[in-house]
């Protein structure tokens, strides 16, 4: 998998023999906050005021990271105030691109991601990542990660939307931030340390990791509707969309094949209450999430095929409603 180095395109591997074959995720770069009126918000510069408009959002959707402020951004209501675009499923040996049609890049005419990350820095040096938070009025990034862009979302833009419900509570936080950690060290991420791992004891220990944490959540799912009571949390959204990717995908492709989440009961009835939450079946493409896997990881499938299984049905009734109703 390629990046820019100094502003130039090199097909570089990701070097694992310094972590012993471990997946090491690199670090987003552009760390700036949209906030209500332009003042730097916990991280970068400031002068990013929210505005109707103003902002553009790039993102994959395939991509599970990417497709968490997909959700936060159907589920603000914010469809018009933030335009959304998506790049291709294919991740080729230039990185993401663009393409035709619905999947070109409407707000800067570009033909790859990389092009936007030179315009907002010429001699970028890193992975070319989605998603990425663009800013029409300043040409540039303001933000490639996306648990803050979630919280952008959830907040900064609240002058122009109806949409009042707070996924990130000031009472909750401490334990959101808490389940998050977990999540993302173990599940969020484990799912690509297991896949990406380069030896057997990397992939094991990923492995190990990734279903203890699923056996936790399981057991957390006992005592309550979401990760964090009766309600809907940032975390349960930064959670889902690696639910929803695990049977199709990374069960199979990326070797994490001890149990699938149909096989949780608790987990699994989470994931479809979750899924038939208003607005968001339709951010969730399996046919878009499974080609991008299967095809553009030729180290890991080097045939490129793309399975015709496995049969899902999101759809179907759950039993998380005997906790109680509260979704916000």
């Amino acid at each position: 998998m390629g990046m820019l180095v100094e502003g130039v395109w090199t097909d570089k591997p990701r070097d694992q023999a310094a972590s012993g074959g471990q997946f090491v995720r690199p670090q987003t770069q552009f760390r700036n906050w949209i906030t209500v009126d332009g003042r730097p918000g916990p991280a970068g510069d400031g002068g990013f005021a929210a505005q109707k408009g103003r902002y553009h959002l790039y993102v994959c959707l395939a991509c599970p990271w990417a497709h968490r402020t997909m959700i936060m951004r159907k589920l603000k209501r914010l469809e018009d105030v933030i335009s959304l675009s998506a790049v291709e499923a294919m991740y080729d040996e230039g990185g993401w691109k663009f393409g035709a049609a619905e999947r070109a890049d409407p707000v800067n005419g570009m033909a790859r991601l990389a092009d936007v990350y030179l315009m907002a820095d010429p001699r970028f040096t890193g992975r070319v990542s989605v998603p990425v938070l663009w800013d029409r009025e300043r040409a540039t990034i303001v933000n490639n990660e996306s648990s803050e862009i979630i919280r952008m979302l959830n907040s900064a833009f609240d002058a122009f939307t109806p949409e009042r419900t707070d996924y990130y509570p000031p009472a909750l936080r401490a334990e959101i931030d808490a389940v998050n950690d977990i999540v993302f060290a173990n599940i969020n991420n484990g799912v690509y340390r297991a896949g990406f791992a380069g030896t057997q004891a990397a992939y094991e220990e990923a492995f190990g990791a990734l279903f203890a944490a699923l056996d936790d959540i399981e057991q957390r799912l006992a005592r309550g509707r979401y990760l964090v009571g009766e309600r809907i949390t940032e975390a349960d959204w930064r959670l889902f969309t690696t639910l929803v990717r695990f049977d199709a995908v990374y069960f199979g492709h990326f070797k994490c094949n001890l149990k699938r989440i149909i096989d949780y009961p608790n987990l699994s009835n989470y994931l479809r209450d979750l899924y038939q939450v208003p607005g968001v079946a339709p951010t969730v493409d399996i046919a878009e999430i499974k080609l991008h896997y299967y095809a553009s990881h030729p180290h890991i499938n080097p045939t490129r095929i793309v399975p015709l299984g496995p049969r899902l049905d999101f759809s179907r009734p759950h039993d998380r409603g005997r906790f109680g109703n509260m979704r916000g």
